[in-house]
């Protein structure tokens, strides 16, 4: 679903059809996980419902156990879910990314 660089992290089927998303580190301010429900996207297959966030296509996003942000310095947002998530805070939070209070 994401694949993680020492440059960024790209976002897999950001785009339609299956286009990909590369961003850099240095464009990521920050990055929450959250738990998941209606309010923060678990059912958000692929697409937005606000101007803000974006989300990749998931079509398991419903079963995953967190949903994660990265927040982009124009004020945009990327919703996206990893299959292991553990994995993938540590990786972020290692980078100093991690909003430690929402997880």
């Amino acid at each position: 679903l994401i694949e993680i660089t020492d440059r960024g992290v790209t976002f897999h089927r950001y785009y339609f059809p299956f286009g990909d998303k590369r961003v850099e580190w240095s464009r990521i301010s920050s990055i929450e996980a959250r738990q998941p429900s209606v309010k923060t996207g678990s059912w958000r297959i692929w697409g937005t419902g606000n101007l803000s966030t974006w989300f990749p296509l998931d079509a398991r996003r419903p079963r995953r156990d967190r949903i994660l942000f990265a927040a982009l310095g124009d004020g945009s947002s990327i919703g996206f879910t990893v299959e292991n998530s553990a994995a993938v805070i540590d990786i972020f939070k290692q980078r100093g990314l991690l909003r430690e209070s929402s997880v």
